[in-house]
Parts: structure tokens; C-alpha cells; sequence
């Protein structure tokens, strides 16, 4: 199939429930998107990443009342989650059981995010379901933020591309978040934000 260059986001969502890989811009960087439950499309993108089969990719939600269905909220992350989602912030969480097995590789854990993009949220609510999203890149490079790029980069590895430019260039903060909150990867939030949000806790 020859990729897709998308303008609208109900052929984004259409193609997603295809079970393709949609490439969208993020308010952090291109995303390469796919429906969370489809292990084919799952195979497709851990391939097109090139990414080490063990290592699980971020499930992006529409609302953050969707974090419940998957993962377990203990106090700090709640509030973690209060101020900071949707926002530029992944948590690591324990995962809720009958996930696919892909979804975590039965580590028993899930990085979680709530963008704080609406036109992507919308996109999420039109599929009607959670999304795995990594970075648009292939493993170790930098993450890219043009649709252009995104184009040059996979051709026609992926289903379809949102065209655009990213409104920012650097990852989300990943942290976990458990009997004490480690840092996995800063990004714009910082140990520190975190750390007086939870007032030293």
C-alpha cells in the first residue's frame, strides 16, 4: 500500500482501525501510531521501529479517565496525573490483567499518556480505543517533527502520514511511578516539577 498523506483526522482514525501505522504530530514530536489491541500491527511497527523486542511502547489515551481501564492509579500517580496530563508526561504504572500480552511483555508494567493535542485526542476518541504511539523515528535516532521528514525517513513502510509539523521537539518525560518516583527520561518536566508536586513525597 502506498502511504497515505493525511489532512483529515477520520481517515487517520479509518486507517488506524485498518490496523495500519498512522505517522501524527504530537505537542512533543511525530508519533507512529497504531491500535493497542492488533498484534499484527503490533509485528508491523516493532519491525518498522526496529526496536528491541522486549520493550514495551507507550499506551496514549484520549481522556485521563481512560488510565483507570488500564493501568492501576496508586496516590502519586493520581496526582501526578491531576497536574501534569494531558501533558508532556508518560507513567509507568502497574497494568491491569488481560491486556495483550504485547502490550507490556509481561513485565506487569505500562507507560501511560493523555496528550494535551486535541485534534490527536479526537483522533483516539473517532478509533475508540487506546493507541500504542512511539517516537517517528527507527531505534536510537533522533525523533523527527515534519511530516516531511516522516516521509522521507519510512516511504512506504506506513499506512498513512497527518501532515504537519510537531509543536515540539523533544520526548515526554517518562517516570515510574511507584513506592518512590524514578526518573526514566526528562524531557521538559523535570525531576524537580515533579518532585514539588508531590511536596518531597
Amino acid at each position: 500500500m502506498k502511504t497515505i498523506s493525511i489532512s483529515d483526522i477520520n481517515l487517520a482514525s479509518q486507517l488506524l482501525k485498518e490496523e495500519y501505522i498512522v505517522a501524527f504530530p504530537t505537542e512533543t514530536v511525530f508519533g507512529l501510531g497504531i491500535i493497542y489491541d492488533s498484534e499484527r500491527a503490533f509485528e508491523h511497527l516493532a519491525e518498522v521501529k526496529r526496536r528491541r523486542p522486549d520493550k514495551p511502547f507507550t499506551l496514549m489515551c484520549a481522556d485521563i479517565s481512560d488510565i483507570d481501564n488500564y493501568a492501576v492509579i496508586n496516590e502519586r500517580a493520581k496526582r501526578l496525573i491531576a497536574h501534569f496530563l494531558p501533558g508532556e508526561l508518560t507513567i509507568v504504572l502497574n497494568i491491569k490483567p488481560g491486556l495483550p500480552q504485547w502490550v507490556d511483555f509481561g513485565t506487569g508494567h505500562i507507560g501511560i499518556r493523555v496528550p494535551d493535542d486535541e485534534i490527536v485526542r479526537k483522533m483516539i476518541r473517532l478509533v475508540g480505543k487506546p493507541l500504542l504511539v512511539p517516537s517517528a523515528n527507527r531505534a536510537d535516532q533522533r525523533p523527527l517533527t515534519t511530516s516531511d521528514e516522516v516521509i522521507s525517513e519510512f516511504g512506504e513502510e506506513i499506512g498513512g502520514v497527518v501532515l504537519g509539523r510537531s509543536k515540539g521537539a523533544t520526548p515526554s518525560t517518562v517516570i515510574a511511578a511507584y513506592d518512590k518516583i524514578t526518573m526514566l527520561r526528562e524531557g521538559k518536566i523535570s525531576l524537580a516539577d515533579i518532585t514539588k508536586v508531590l511536596g518531597g513525597d
